[in-house]
């Protein structure tokens, strides 16, 4: 059987926008392997990032339902939904969010730290190693190239070894090489330590280096079987 880490049955997300209602999500049934590198390919507005959204529990649907790792989302209360968000899923989005006056180091080991958990510092230190930054543990990041400041936040979305990574355009403030030179890392990396990625992005060539490609149009999911090694 089967082991899907991330299942959503018939989500749907309306907004009301005047007297017209939006359908961001119109009946989407998505499903992720343990391990699986999936992305989710689409326009702008066409709903891949409410999915991610719905899959990371920063949002709330409007009908239907969110498994991750085993759990029902519908069913936890905001607490618990923090709590949640913080153990099993790490997010990597297109700005980096990284806190200004914390150096590197203490950037990536910050999510640990507001759990309340033990920082394994054997594993920080092979993730720093992994990611290519440890000649910049002491630095800020407004000393950073743009490369090196997204490095730093997958390692951050990774050191509370979340057993999914959710990736909303995570190149897309990155020139072109740094951009594969960033997707190569994250990918080498979630291997390496068992993770799970779903990646959000509207670039082509991103997309290839996953397992496989979904592709949402108009809130609905249109491709979802395109395998590669």
């Amino acid at each position: 059987m089967e082991t899907w880490i991330v299942e959503t049955k018939n989500l749907k997300k309306y907004y009301q926008l005047g007297t017209n209602i939006v359908k961001a999500l119109d009946g989407v049934n998505f499903k992720v392997r343990r391990e699986e590198f999936v992305a989710v390919i689409g326009k702008s507005g066409s709903g891949k990032s409410t999915l991610i959204h719905m899959i990371g529990g920063l949002d709330t649907p409007t009908e239907g339902d969110v498994i991750v790792a085993g759990k029902h989302l519908a069913g936890l209360t905001r607490d618990q939904l923090a709590v949640f968000r913080r153990r099993k899923t790490g997010f990597v989005f297109q700005s980096y969010n990284l806190v200004p006056d914390l150096n590197v180091y203490e950037n990536i080991i910050l999510p640990v730290e507001l759990d309340g958990k033990r920082v394994d510092k054997e594993f920080v230190d092979n993730l720093v190693d992994f990611l290519q930054l440890e000649e910049k543990r002491e630095a800020l990041p407004n000393t950073l190239s743009g490369g090196q400041q997204q490095r730093v936040a997958i390692a951050r979305a990774i050191a509370a070894k979340p057993e999914i990574l959710l990736c909303d355009e995570p190149t897309g403030n990155l020139d072109t090489a740094t951009s594969h030179d960033v997707m190569g890392l994250l990918k080498i990396v979630a291997k390496q330590f068992g993770q799970t990625i779903v990646l959000i992005t509207h670039d082509n060539d991103i997309a290839q280096m996953a397992d496989r490609i979904v592709r949402i149009e108009d809130g609905k999911i249109v491709r979802g079987s395109d395998f590669h090694d």
